[in-house]
């Protein structure tokens, strides 16, 4: 089969979140399992654009209402990745360093679509799948059945993943005026709470839809920023499909990024050496336990109650545990970290930013991450703690409730608790406090997760059963 994955993100060669590895892995898995399988998306000006070579794979022009705009797709050279990489570069729109956050982020990805299926009209053949990613694509499928100058690419099927249904991409209809020449009967294929909604859209018009979990699947119904309805009426086409991690890169034995490597077999000894290295860098006392925190420092993420859940953790308990917090985001929140600095030294450090290597040492050399989402349709950071032996605390929301099994349940290997709050994030750290102790129950515990096969290969036959019933 040939499929075209369509996205904003690419690990490794633009990253926000989750998206861009689920996007940098899913489709090398796939073509390892004998399909071809592409990835198209901006091209963003990256470091990664700069150190490879590339090829002028097709010219061409459009136009975004009144605005005619010329773009070139190229194509990476050597196969770098272990697929095909695409990058659609549409000069005064696609032509920056950051992914999100701009005022024409409406505008950008339009016209990336439009480029997308501009390109695609002009093959000699027709792809067998087209799979779209979160709400950057999500007009596609709506421009492929709807848009006049696209009816060969009309029956041509298409998944949409939803990574996370919170953010829909939202346009005034003034704004209308942007999709190619369409049915105008169609409008309430666009349309939602009179706004044009792609990701509604894409939900409407998709072939099939997909979530990166299950129970993230069922939370839609009753928490989707409005949409809730829609995942009610439209069940019949949605499932859920855990995401897998690349195995390559997250593992403890062959880490690029480790200096002291370890098997399943040599965790504790491997672990204990991470750890020092980790503690010895940031001023922690090593024979503490180690908590971690890595991620954006925002409210889906529930960061907002984090400083004050360690800082009545580190009291009430005595200075028992260490804490250790890689991130960034929201203003007030990095700054009520970076205050924590000195007065808790010794028990608590923070790194304002995101380091790939760092993240790496963290899981290897953490003894328990933190993880009290509000919302994680399916999370990646507790898959990978898993790997390295590091024991997830997380909260019963979507993935992590289907990842991640309590330790007072049987065969647990983690700590889970209900909400959201310092009260319920404290005990659960008081829980992981406890366990420490009991070096026998921890040991257990590491080789309970460490042997849980997460790889995308366990992934792969579940998505070409989607496809495969659309053909």
């Amino acid at each position: 089969m040939e499929i075209i994955h369509v996205s904003a993100e690419c690990y490794p060669v633009a990253k926000a979140g989750g998206l861009g590895d689920v996007v940098g892995a899913l489709p090398k898995y796939q073509c390892k399992a004998g399909h071809i399988a592409k990835v198209v998306m901006p091209m963003y000006r990256t470091k990664f654009l700069y150190e490879n070579e590339w090829t002028v794979d097709f010219k061409g022009h459009a136009n975004l209402g009144n605005w005619f705009f010329d773009f070139t797709i190229i194509k990476e050279k050597n196969n770098k990745l272990g697929f095909d990489l695409f990058l659609v570069d549409i000069n005064g729109l696609l032509d920056r360093q950051k992914i999100y956050g701009y005022d024409d982020d409406a505008e950008r990805f339009t016209a990336f679509q439009i480029a997308i299926l501009n390109w695609m009209n002009n093959w000699e053949h027709q792809p067998d799948i087209v799979h779209c990613h979160d709400h950057h694509t999500g007009l596609l499928p709506f421009m492929m059945k709807y848009c006049y100058d696209f009816g060969r690419l009309q029956q041509v099927p298409t998944v949409f993943t939803i990574h996370n249904g919170q953010y829909q991409g939202w346009m005034g209809w003034d704004k209308s005026r942007y999709i190619p020449r369409w049915d105008l009967w169609k409008r309430g294929m666009l349309d939602w709470a009179d706004t044009i909604n792609p990701l509604a859209s894409a939900v409407k018009c998709a072939s099939k839809i997909t979530t990166v979990s299950w129970s993230y699947l069922d939370e839609l119904r009753y928490n989707a920023n409005g949409l809730e309805k829609l995942f009610d009426y439209e069940r019949g086409k949605c499932m859920g499909i855990l995401n897998g991690i690349d195995n390559e890169v997250w593992d403890p034995a062959t880490d690029k990024y480790l200096e002291h490597h370890f098997t399943v077999k040599t965790v504790a000894a491997g672990k204990q050496k991470n750890k020092e290295l980790l503690c010895e860098r940031f001023g922690l006392d090593k024979d503490k336990p180690l908590f971690v925190f890595i991620g954006r420092l925002v409210g889906e993420k529930a960061a907002d109650v984090l400083p004050e859940a360690i800082m009545s953790a580190i009291g009430n308990s005595q200075g028992q545990a260490c804490f250790l917090v890689l991130g960034s985001g929201e203003t007030q929140v990095e700054w009520q970290f970076q205050q924590m600095i000195d007065p808790y030294r010794g028990l608590f450090n923070a790194v304002i930013g995101y380091d790939e290597a760092l993240s790496h040492l963290m899981y290897a050399g953490a003894d328990f991450l933190l993880m009290p989402s509000r919302v994680e349709p399916c999370g990646l950071n507790q898959m990978y703690a898993m790997r390295y032996g590091t024991v997830p605390v997380v909260r019963s929301t979507g993935g992590l409730k289907d990842t991640v099994v309590d330790m007072g349940d049987k065969d647990g290997f983690g700590i889970r608790f209900n909400n959201a709050t310092s009260g319920d994030i404290e005990y659960s750290i008081g829980r992981g406090i406890a366990v420490y102790k009991d070096k026998a129950q921890l040991e257990k515990m590491w080789k309970q997760m460490m042997q849980i096969d997460h790889s995308w290969e366990s992934v792969v036959d579940a998505y070409i059963a989607v496809y495969e019933s659309l053909r």
